[in-house]
């Protein structure tokens, strides 16, 4: 039953809810085994770590947070960067009435029901703003519920994403709002975190009262298995906690931190010696066709929390330089791979870095596309230039033709087999030959085709 107010003139209005979550994250927070995360949530806009490109002065992230902003924001990054944390500090903004639905439990009717109440409240001048955790699991029509009130703003949403809202939100729900990208946090934004769980009051603390403290390798490890997500390394500092407690000391180490989390902490420094050295064996592991090692380096670098993306790119610079037309499907599986990685986040990313590691590991290779311009580059930095053939000159203004540009083209479709007989090279440049096929793979039906191409033209194949 929702309270009702009777005005002067006998007409009763609803007396808005109180501010307050339902459904999702954010609900029933409170409580004697509230996670470590949950009880660290910041309380203002200057207690969130990272994210500072979006939280300027009078940006609208912060004019939202503070509660004097009404445009409806898409909240777009991978786990544990801020996104709920976010919609935290919005629910404690004066003035206005904060509402949470999960997408993953919330159907059409619910939506429905949430609107309403919103429009009811609007007409007591109360404004909701509406939490949406997870929007890319919303179907079609459930976005399409959303449209009208985001539009007219009966209610400013906030929708959080692991996905990419272009691919899993309708375009008219996300053209009447703000897309925020969310970036990956640092491990200076982490560290901050774990200082502030082992001295804040609501952080850790032993039955005692006393505080934990925590050395620099098990600082380092967690760091390392959080993989750039707050709630993860929160997480593991509450159980590393747990553990020093069941040993009867307040130190946490490496070897807490290890048992507590269950699995050995990797030896992998992503800013030292081994980030390089670990990425290094991978490339080479996949160049020289091992693709045991391969996928052994490719965990090590999993394990570690290593940026999935930085992987990506180096399998795609590998599928053109040392695969390239050996197998012309090996750069299209590594940007496809990619996308995937940037699509659906981690852990599931793995699984299409694994099928790229291991589709380019057992490619055959060549790097001759890569030399070929390597040597071209060499000979226009070394001045080695000329001017364009006459005939190959743009001719599509006036005068062109009395300047003989274009006037003896041949035109490629209308000769035999295709192929015009005439100089395209500067004169300098001649008798250069800067492409040498390999027999690898695919490219060996380029090399027949190169070696057609000299005799239709009655040229020297070397």
């Amino acid at each position: 039953m929702v309270p009702v107010t009777e005005d002067l003139f006998g007409v009763t209005t609803p007396t808005p809810a109180p501010a307050a979550p339902t459904g999702g994250s954010l609900s029933g927070a409170e409580h004697s085994q509230t996670p470590l995360a949950v009880r660290l949530r910041p309380r203002t806009v200057d207690e969130i770590v990272g994210q500072q490109h979006l939280l300027g002065p009078g940006s609208p992230l912060r004019r939202l947070a503070e509660g004097t902003g009404a445009m409806s924001v898409f909240l777009w990054g991978p786990p544990g960067v801020g996104k709920t944390t976010i919609a935290s500090v919005v629910s404690r903004a004066t003035d206005r009435k904060f509402v949470e639905i999960s997408a993953v439990t919330a159907g059409v009717k619910d939506v429905r029901a949430v609107l309403d109440t919103a429009r009811r409240d609007l007409n007591a001048d109360v404004h909701t703003v509406l939490f949406v955790d997870e929007v890319h699991r919303f179907s079609k029509a459930q976005q399409d519920v959303l449209l009208p009130a985001v539009e007219n703003r009966l209610v400013t949403l906030v929708a959080a994403t692991t996905e990419n809202p272009s691919f899993s939100v309708i375009s008219p729900l996300l053209s009447r709002s703000l897309l925020l990208t969310l970036r990956p946090l640092t491990d200076d934004d982490l560290g901050a975190l774990i200082d502030r769980a082992l001295s804040d009051e609501r952080g850790l603390r032993t039955m005692a009262g006393e505080s934990y403290a925590l050395d620099d390798s098990a600082r380092s490890d967690l760091l390392r298995l959080s993989g750039g997500d707050a709630r993860r390394v929160l997480t593991y500092l509450e159980e590393s906690a747990a553990g020093a407690q069941a040993l009867g000391v307040t130190m946490i180490n490496s070897e807490v931190v290890a048992q507590s989390v269950d699995r050995a902490a990797v030896r992998y420094d992503r800013d030292g010696d081994q980030h390089y050295d670990v990425i290094s064996a991978f490339i080479k592991s996949v160049r020289g066709s091992d693709v045991n090692a391969s996928l052994h380096y490719l965990a090590r670098m999993i394990a570690a929390g290593e940026d999935p993306r930085f992987i990506a790119r180096r399998l795609i610079i590998l599928a053109s330089e040392d695969i390239g037309l050996a197998d012309p499907s090996a750069l299209g599986l590594a940007v496809a791979a990619a996308d995937a990685v940037a699509f659906i986040g981690m852990p599931e990313g793995r699984i299409p870095l694994a099928e790229a590691t291991v589709h380019l590991a057992l490619a055959p290779k060549s790097n001759s596309s890569y030399k070929a311009l390597d040597a071209a580059l060499a000979d226009v930095r070394s001045g080695r230039i000329g001017l364009v053939p006459p005939h190959l000159r743009d001719s599509h203004y006036p005068g062109a033709a009395d300047l003989g540009h274009g006037t003896s083209y041949l035109y490629a479709h209308d000769q035999p087999h295709g192929i015009a007989d005439q100089q395209y090279l500067p004169d300098e440049l001649i008798d250069v030959r800067y492409y040498t096929p390999t027999t690898h793979g695919a490219e060996s039906v380029m090399s027949a085709r190169l070696a057609r191409i000299e005799e239709l033209l009655g040229r020297d194949p070397a």
